[in-house]
């Protein structure tokens, strides 16, 4: 598998990916997924909020036979971990999102395919067997958002995971200050860039998709970049309400997942709207700087939702101990971003694939060293949880 990528034999962990793609990658894209909003506070806080938790570690018990498996979305995984949504993935490295889709369905945990990917819906079923979850933002044009929903239908896609926390976009001054787009703008600045990762470019070239896949040809009068820029910045609802997850749930029979949810009032306005999931997230700290981390705010919302719909976690996981430390809080399970976009952008699927082999190997060791042979029995009992982190 790694013969083309002899160099992930040395790679230990997701930091080490990181440092890889940081070479591989063109400044603007790499800054796109390693960067937050505003002062990048919350950025920060959710994964160094991870580090205050400390396991409790147990000797003497029988760990010989451990397992990882899990159920996520109702479906069997080999370890609770997803790969979330994330824009513009197929810009880390040619075809992203259908080399990512195919190393979570080989290693048997989800892929969800973000509503601005650069590889469409369609590209992606058409390279996997297994269903993908799809993502959803909820666009001022709702004929175009129904046209999304009915082609992840189409597609064989079973799970719906609408993103609740992109009324307006956050302040992301790197992006900014980059001139993001995709495809990029060629100016001076960019065009260092990319001589700066000739690989990059080569590889590139002989991919055919360089946009939004499941934008471009398909969004009324969207058909060449201009008119992409256009559309993209006047698309976002900030009249996005739980009336609209309403008319989502109206039009969408399958599992249903609302992401972005931070607080009681939410969780429950989620429960009322049927849905079976949600996803306590702050979008990476991508949106509102200064929010709490995840990490902090699980415990309590899964006491609050008390069964009545699965609490999932992600932002700030770059381990396979920060999974435990999730579940073990309570979540069912976790998606993680930027880890699995490291790989891919330093070694494409081989790249992910090795993501996902060093997360599962850390959480199937920590098992054992805390004293635990499953996923279920994971709990609070496990850590040594600081006054702070409220459960």
């Amino acid at each position: 598998m790694f013969a083309a990528h002899s160099n992930l034999a040395q790679i230990c962990s997701i930091h080490d990916l990181q440092a890889l793609a940081r070479k591989r990658v063109p400044k603007m894209f790499y800054d796109y997924v390693d960067s937050g909003a505003w002062s990048e506070r919350t950025y920060d806080s959710n994964h160094s909020d991870f580090n205050d938790l400390l396991f409790r570690q147990r000797v003497g018990v029988d760990v010989a036979q451990r397992s990882t498996a899990s159920l996520m979305a109702q479906t069997p995984v080999t370890m609770p971990v997803a790969l979330a949504p994330v824009g513009l993935a197929g810009m880390q490295y040619p075809d992203g999102e259908i080399l990512a889709a195919r190393a979570a369905e080989a290693f048997g945990i989800p892929f969800a395919l973000s509503s601005l990917s650069i590889c469409s819906i369609e590209d992606v079923a058409r390279q996997t067997h297994q269903p993908f979850w799809f993502q959803l933002y909820v666009f001022k044009d709702r004929d175009f958002t129904l046209q999304l929903m009915e082609r992840a239908r189409k597609a064989g896609c079973k799970t719906l995971v609408v993103t609740m926390d992109l009324p307006i976009m956050g302040q992301r001054h790197k992006d900014v200050k980059n001139r993001l787009s995709a495809p990029p703008r060629i100016t001076a600045t960019s065009l260092i860039q990319f001589l700066n990762r000739p690989v990059w470019c080569w590889k590139m070239a002989f991919s055919s998709h360089h946009t939004f896949g499941n934008i471009v040809g398909h969004a009324k009068g969207v058909n060449n970049l201009r008119s992409l820029a256009v559309w993209t910045s006047e698309q976002l609802d900030a009249s996005l309400s739980w009336k609209d997850i309403q008319w989502i749930r109206d039009h969408w029979d399958g599992y249903l997942i609302i992401k972005g949810i931070l607080n009681t009032e939410d969780l429950y306005r989620t429960i009322d709207a049927g849905a079976q999931a949600v996803v306590v997230s702050n979008h990476g700290g991508r949106q509102l700087d200064g929010a709490p981390s995840t990490i902090r705010t699980v415990a309590g919302l899964v006491k609050a939702a008390n069964q009545q719909v699965d609490v999932l976690l992600d932002s700030g996981v770059r381990s396979g101990q920060d999974v435990l430390k999730a579940i073990a809080l309570g979540a069912q399970g976790v998606l993680v971003g930027r880890a699995f976009a490291y790989g891919l952008g330093a070694a494409g699927e081989a790249g992910v694939t090795r993501a996902l082999e060093i997360i599962h190997k850390e959480l199937e060791s920590t098992m054992a060293l805390i004293g635990e042979t499953k996923i279920s029995s994971l709990g609070a009992h496990n850590l040594i949880i600081p006054d702070q982190f409220s459960i």
